[in-house]
């Protein structure tokens, strides 16, 4: 037990870990613990009602615990006001909701990095139907981005800067402050693809600077098909409406429709209030085992893992050298073997649940020629005992004596 830090006693409130296994897919999906199952289904047998329609006391009490999870989550990465946060079913829609909000034209241009999941690809290849350039500055063979090709695609036709802060291929973190000074210098708004770095790591939206941050509750001990898009009030003040509807306005003619005070009118239709109230829940528990404690862990766990192989000579393993610099993900390849191969043994005999494939970055491994890799990605419940486990069975499956 390093710095305070007890895995084995966090590991008991999650209940899929009683199986015989080793999960090592959290960048994909985290495990839920009991408090974030015992929050969702307090709603659906004592309050199961509408917020925001009704006027009993069931509603009452749904509008509360939503308003309690928003202000949670609001504290969580230090926004300004809860009028900020803006509940979404994932990432993938929060940075939608950017892509189709905020007056995107013909000659604007949007500035990305050519290690960008899906979600924060396809919506902006998706504008240039609209007559909206994209422009994709490079990262270094390392990983790491390269600032300075950054730095020289950004013009005066830049409306938008959206690069993910930590990446779901190898780990690695972008300074996304200096990332924010540099944009804003430019008159460029930015967006940061929040998925993997919320999670793992202290996020001050108000300290970065950034225009927008979206990210999932599934991957931070939250319910699926819950998540959040923060942009700062100013902003979201002169957004158009993406999805119109219930909710979205507080009144309507046959002829004419008034909008909704933020957040409400970027959050149409009946919401997953069970979800919504599950994530206030994970925050608070996140939060109570400590953020920082939290990334330490991730860190000792992929120093221990890369010491154990990067001395291997059939492993290549994506990213930088620095497992430091790689937080929880360890995506590695074996010579002469497929990345699914891999994990289907991993699985078979030892129980350790990685992810293979190109996880949602195609056009990352189609630019560099590679197949897709393994991805072990470890959070705050996994232990140095498993990461050792790991460590012996990639030294069988490559050949090498333990």
């Amino acid at each position: 037990m390093m710095f305070g830090y007890n895995a084995e006693k966090i590991r008991k409130d999650f209940p899929v870990l009683k199986q015989p296994i080793i999960y090592f897919d959290n960048a994909c999906m985290s495990l839920k613990p009991v408090h974030v199952l015992k929050k969702m289904e307090e709603y659906y047998t004592k309050y199961t009602a509408c917020a925001g329609r009704s006027s009993h006391r069931l509603a009452a009490k749904v509008e509360e615990e939503v308003d309690l999870s928003r202000m949670e989550i609001k504290r969580f990465i230090n926004a300004k006001s809860a009028k900020e946060i803006i509940f979404t079913r994932n990432t993938t829609e929060g940075i939608n909701i950017v892509a189709n909000s905020i007056g995107l034209k013909k000659g604007d241009e949007v500035l990305i990095t050519d290690k960008e999941h899906n979600s924060n690809l396809v919506p902006w290849l998706k504008m240039r139907n609209k007559g909206v350039t994209l422009k994709i500055a490079r990262t270094n063979p390392d990983g790491t981005l390269d600032i300075g090709h950054f730095s020289s695609l950004l013009g005066n036709k830049t409306k938008l800067v959206s690069v993910v802060f930590t990446s779901n291929v190898d780990g690695v973190t972008n300074p996304v402050k200096h990332i924010s000074k540099i944009a804003h210098e430019n008159g460029s708004l930015l967006l940061v693809d929040g998925a993997q770095a919320v999670p793992s790591m202290e996020v001050d939206v108000r300290n970065l600077d950034v225009d927008f941050l979206a990210f999932s509750g599934h991957k931070m001990l939250g319910p699926t098909g819950t998540g959040v898009l923060y942009g700062k009030e100013s902003v979201l003040d002169k957004m158009e409406q993406f999805i119109v509807g219930g909710e979205t306005v507080i009144d309507t003619t046959h002829e004419s429709y008034k909008m909704e005070e933020l957040p409400m009118r970027f959050e149409a239709g009946l919401q997953d209030y069970a979800g919504i109230i599950g994530f206030g829940e994970a925050c608070r528990y996140l939060n109570n085992v400590g953020m920082k404690k939290i990334s330490q862990h991730e860190s000792v766990l992929n120093s221990i893992i890369t010491e154990g192989l990067a001395s291997n000579p059939k492993i290549s393993i994506l990213g930088p050298a620095d497992p430091k610099e790689r937080g929880g993900v360890f995506s590695f390849n074996i010579k002469g073997m497929s990345p699914h191969e891999i994990s289907r043994i991993l699985d078979a005999s030892k129980g350790i649940l990685t992810r293979s494939g190109m996880h949602c970055v195609h056009s990352w491994y189609n630019s560099r020629g590679i197949n897709g890799s393994v991805r072990a990605s470890l959070y705050l419940y996994n232990t140095e005992e498993e990461a050792g486990i790991f460590v012996e069975q990639i030294r069988k499956i490559s050949g090498l004596s333990v």
